[in-house]
């Protein structure tokens, strides 16, 4: 693929906009990304990326992004360790297997995949979460076992469709694991972050990552992520929950009128 400025600032805004918005829910954006990075180019008179191709340019740069958007949550006790511990190692290893396995599946399983895990967020996020944001951060506990399975199951999915799982982590946390929303989102940018890890390296050791798209990713998502973790910690919960249940909703609807 030619690289002129006009496909430098495409892939850039797509990586831009998706950060800002990652950052600011809790997301490794992904979800936004994965669309973006599908539909938009060939709008703009770009080629278009294949699934594959997309899928790996999108695991490294929610690998970039999570970093950006943690770090601005850093201070404020937002970050539950145990969770993270728990939930990141265990979808690490699930996020892994389903990065490598997906080397093995057709265009069309990979987007039947993403459209099933987008499905079942979306139907996560308007369960009714009532009184999770009433306790305080220092009183939040959690099933363990609980965390660790569902944690896994995500990684797999996620893995092979190059998304860093965030999306679907988010609702579990939320309306399963009844953990408040702004540790929800801090937290799952963390877990986002170590999963990130196991679906890049699954990525890049089977050749699935174009090298130049990723890079203009990762510089966009960097500056992008911490504005939009600013942005976010200033925000009303419910309006992030309404931001969130909106973008997972039209994103498995897109995803389903394609496959069908």
């Amino acid at each position: 693929m030619d690289v002129t400025l006009n496909y430098i600032i495409v892939i850039f805004l797509i990586g831009f906009i998706g950060s800002f918005i990652s950052g600011m829910v809790g997301i490794g954006g992904s979800i936004i990304k994965y669309p973006m990075l599908l539909y938009l180019p060939p709008l703009f008179g770009l080629a278009a990326f294949s699934a594959h191709e997309v899928s790996g340019i999108s695991a490294v740069q929610v690998f970039f992004a999570t970093i950006g958007g943690v770090w601005a949550y850093r201070k404020g006790g937002y970050l539950n360790k145990k969770l993270i511990l728990y939930m990141g190692i265990s979808i690490l290893i699930g996020s892994f297997i389903g990065g490598y396995g997906s080397k093995l599946m057709t265009e069309g399983s990979i987007n039947l995949v993403y459209g099933i895990l987008a499905a079942l967020a979306a139907i996560m996020m308007f369960v009714p979460k009532k009184g999770i944001d009433d306790v305080p951060l220092d009183q939040v506990t959690f099933s363990q076992w609980l965390a660790v399975s569902l944690a896994f199951v995500v990684g797999v999915g996620s893995g092979i469709v190059g998304a860093a799982g965030a999306f679907l982590l988010v609702p579990i946390m939320l309306v399963v694991l009844k953990i408040p929303t702004r540790m929800t989102i801090a937290s799952s940018l963390a877990i986002t972050f170590i999963s990130s890890i196991g679906s890049t390296i699954g990525k890049i050791t089977t050749g699935q990552v174009e090298f130049v798209p990723a890079l203009i990713m990762v510089v966009a998502s960097i500056i992008a992520s911490p504005l939009g973790a600013k942005v976010g910690q200033k925000m009303n919960t419910k309006v992030l929950q309404v931001i969130l249940a909106v973008l997972i909703l039209a994103t498995a609807i897109k995803i389903w009128v394609d496959i069908l």
